[in-house]
């Protein structure tokens, strides 16, 4: 039995559930005999272990999955009696002032809100378009030439010349020993010996790279150094200490030529370069495409939590915020990370968390309203776009149409592109042009 849902707050619920405990007691003995069928006990052949033995072992579990069983039954039926939307999870408390032979429940809940959505039509977007041009291109071939660049001992001829007079400039790869000290007294992380990297990359902080330049092998150059109030390391932090580098090894970068041979190793047979630059250039508009769907759908999105009026279910946000502290720990852990017995307060997640279910209520509110779910050729269609950058799009199709939970994540972003653009065919849009360096930059996430 169940009484009437009493209002405690804006979302919050409380239903009262009871039942006679003769219901209970009568349907745990039925399930003890059942499970007396199949019980084993020291010094009893299967099935002949007396009821008062099973009872004992088995009592306290059964009776809590009868209870668990008849109260959520009973405030599942009351629930939709009352026709409530419950969102998240019941809270249910047993009540200690239940009547002799009833047991009483309290089930607390939240129920889904109203979502109102504003006058669409009255809403400024203002999204985002970027072209791909011959500079992008001549930009990412040169990215391309770097992550292949070999180096040669500077000043020593060879194949490809010997990289002009013999002192470090940027762009070199130079290999040092230096030690550093602060009145007078080394300190940890001060001092290493053949330790290399490239000038001009910032991998070290501006006055080594400057008072490395214009060196030359076996030269040394002592030299002060001032280390940032926000620097990493705490015990040098805002102090200057006193360094000297010792150029040990001194190579300058060769970079492929944009010819058949580097085309061949960017995968085009032929190594006809036109060919590649045409690849190179459908890559980056395919990259673009998809940073702006991402700024124009972000932008969209910032416009509904605007427009939109309704409360958040607090259950739903603390699921949420478990969810993503969840997958914060697994990312981690797959980076390598030991984070075992790191806490991840759900506090961290929670705003987050409130806009993704805000979100979520409002985008469910469109959809059902507007008849905007994601439709079998979207999804097809979508699919076959994730295909065409891999070398065999038929595994791609079958990676997704054999797992039903990919193809939902699939259905779940054709569903938000809808949303999307039904809400630009109704808003009052204007678009500017972006910088192709400003979008590649950028990261943008619903």
């Amino acid at each position: 039995m169940a009484t009437a849902v009493e209002t405690l707050g804006k979302l919050e619920r409380r239903i009262t559930i009871s039942f006679p405990l003769t219901e209970v007691r009568s349907e745990v003995e039925k399930r003890l005999k059942v499970q007396a069928k199949t019980a084993k006990a020291p010094g009893f052949r299967p099935g002949k272990v007396p009821l008062k033995m099973v009872a004992a072992q088995y009592g306290y579990q059964i009776e809590t999955e009868v209870l668990n069983d008849k109260v959520g039954r009973a405030f599942n039926d009351a629930a939709n009696e009352a026709q409530l939307r419950v969102a998240g999870y019941p809270n249910i408390q047993p009540k200690e002032d239940s009547p002799e032979g009833v047991l009483t429940f309290d089930a607390t809940f939240e129920v889904y809100p109203e979502v109102v959505v504003g006058d669409l039509t009255t809403v400024e977007i203002e999204t985002v378009k970027a072209d791909v041009s011959e500079a992008e291109i001549d930009k990412t071939i040169e990215i391309l030439r770097k992550q292949r660049v070999h180096f040669h001992t500077k000043g020593e001829a060879g194949e490809h010349g010997d990289g002009g007079e013999p002192v470090a400039a940027n762009g070199d790869r130079v290999t040092v020993d230096f030690v550093g000290s602060i009145d007078g007294v080394e300190f940890p992380g001060g001092k290493a010996e053949d330790y290399p990297f490239v000038l001009g990359e910032g991998r070290m902080l501006p006055e080594f790279e400057a008072a490395t330049v214009g060196l030359k092998v076996g030269e040394a150059k002592t030299f002060p150094l001032a280390f940032p109030e926000d620097y990493h390391g705490k015990d040098v932090a805002g102090k200057t200490a006193s360094f000297t580098i010792t150029l040990k090894k001194l190579e300058w970068a060769h970079l492929p030529e944009v010819d058949a041979e580097f085309a061949k190793s960017l995968g085009v047979a032929d190594g006809d370069v036109a060919k590649m630059r045409e690849d190179i250039k459908v890559n980056l508009e395919r990259e673009v495409a998809g940073r702006v769907k991402a700024r124009n759908k972000e932008a969209v999105m910032d416009a509904l939590v605007k427009t939109a009026t309704l409360d958040v279910p607090q259950s739903l946000i603390a699921q949420d915020s478990e969810r993503l502290a969840e997958m914060t720990r697994q990312d981690m852990e797959q980076r390598g990370m030991n984070v075992k017995d790191v806490p991840f307060p759900q506090e961290l997640f929670a705003e987050k968390a409130e806009r993704r279910v805000r979100l979520g209520l409002i985008l469910s509110q469109l959809v059902g309203e507007n008849k905007l779910q994601a439709q079998p050729e979207q999804v097809k269609a979508q699919v076959e776009d994730f295909a065409q950058s891999y070398e065999d799009p038929r595994e791609v199709l079958k990676y997704y149409y054999s797992d039903r939970r990919r193809l939902a994540e699939v259905e779940a972003l054709v569903l938000e592109e809808n949303v999307v653009n039904y809400v630009l065919g109704l808003s009052k849009t204007s678009s500017k042009v972006v910088a192709f360096d400003e979008l590649m930059g950028s990261n943008a996430q619903a």
